[in-house]
């Protein structure tokens, strides 16, 4: 089915069922075999009843940012938590066949105003849909055990599990050796950005991104996650740090092989901050699980060892909230840095679906919960 029939679909779906009494000038006694045909497409068709992600999975505390741009803001749309109970996108955030929920963004299209990655992305909003309370407010967000006042936070840690498979990552990058091309972002912690950052916080940095890679000459992928040092913006230090899961590196061209993970194979994380401490798992049916665990109110690395470019509290005076689906990273911006891949896209999204410039990945399960101690 292609993408336009899709859309169109859904859209005959949202519309009441209506009773087709005849067709042309036939009698009501007379019957084609057209004419029965016809109306077995319609009732296939028109009959079958929305399907909102909402209806599978607990969106009760999540927003949702799509790479559109159709309402009249300064970036990539977002769909408020209220809303989301009862929204789907045909290209962009829907449930398969299976009851899966896919999220698919282009290489270019529409991006948040301090971003130049496109996504089809959840973030979780402690506030639900109590609107009232603003998006910086600490009752929407978890801290940490370290910060001081983090008793005025909707929560201390917190714990994020996702089961899913990577269908897509973009065959195509202007810079293939730069380590976001052919990759996507499928699970976040994202700390506040303030307009301010009078006390060494509020970057808006990220001391977790757990990412998908893969080469487009390779039948694997690889999967591993990056802590970012939390420094200004013009910091030239403020880089992702990488530890791997499965895989191969992602500055290693090489074939992983059967240490990769396949397009479409399926496999876990499991994101759980108690107190100070992020404790991440990963597990897959076919290989080993992988541990790894950070204290993130320091400035000590994944392993063990003080890293003497990194703040030296870490996250500690932050603003933390958890995001998951799909973060694209193959920027389209050509720039010096290591950040932009300068990935090939036009904008028409059947266009860039044809010639590979997306992403695409398929949640079966997300849940977020108290933290659990270790």
């Amino acid at each position: 089915m292609t993408k336009a029939r899709k859309s169109l679909l859904v859209g005959l779906a949202a519309l009441p069922l209506v009773t087709i009494i005849g067709v042309g000038c036939s009698s009501e006694n007379e019957s084609s075999p057209a004419a029965e045909n016809v109306a077995e497409e319609v009732r296939a068709d028109v009959a079958k009843p929305v399907e909102y992600p909402a209806s599978k999975f607990d969106l009760s505390h999540w927003s949702l940012t799509l790479p559109i741009s159709e309402r009249g803001g300064d970036g990539a749309d977002i769909i408020q938590v209220p809303e989301l109970q009862t929204y789907v996108h045909p290209d962009y955030f829907y449930l398969n066949d299976e009851g899966q929920l896919v999220f698919t963004s282009p290489n270019k299209a529409a991006t948040e105003v301090t971003s130049t990655n496109t996504r089809s992305e959840l973030r979780y909003e402690s506030r639900g849909s109590d609107m009232s309370i603003e998006e910086a407010d600490p009752r929407n967000n978890w801290a940490l055990a370290a910060k001081e006042d983090a008793d005025q936070f909707a929560a201390i840690g917190g714990k994020m599990e996702a089961t899913l498979h990577v269908d897509h990552v973009s065959l195509n990058a202007g810079y293939p050796d730069k380590e976001p091309a052919y990759s996507t972002v499928i699970g976040q912690i994202h700390a506040y950005q303030f307009e301010s950052q009078d006390h060494g916080y509020g970057w808006g940095n990220e001391p977790l991104k757990i990412s998908y890679k893969k080469w487009p000459n390779h039948e694997m992928g690889s999967v591993f996650w990056q802590y970012e040092r939390n420094l200004d913006f013009d910091d030239p230090n403020r880089i992702d740090v990488e530890y791997l899961v499965w895989g191969s590196h992602w500055t290693d061209a090489s074939d992983p092989g059967e240490s990769g993970i396949a397009l479409g194979e399926e496999f876990s994380y499991t994101v759980n901050v108690h107190e100070n401490t992020m404790y991440l798992t990963f597990e897959s049916d076919r290989l080993d699980t992988v541990k790894y665990e950070i204290d993130l109110s320091d400035n000590v690395d994944a392993n063990g060892v003080v890293d003497a470019l990194d703040h030296p509290n870490g996250y500690t005076g932050d603003y933390l909230y958890f995001k998951a689906g799909n973060y694209n990273q193959c920027s389209t911006k050509d720039a010096p840095t290591f950040r932009y891949p300068a990935c090939p896209g036009t904008g028409d999204l059947e266009k860039d679906l044809a010639e590979g410039n997306y992403s695409q990945v398929t949640f079966s399960r997300l849940v977020v919960s108290e933290s659990d101690p270790q």
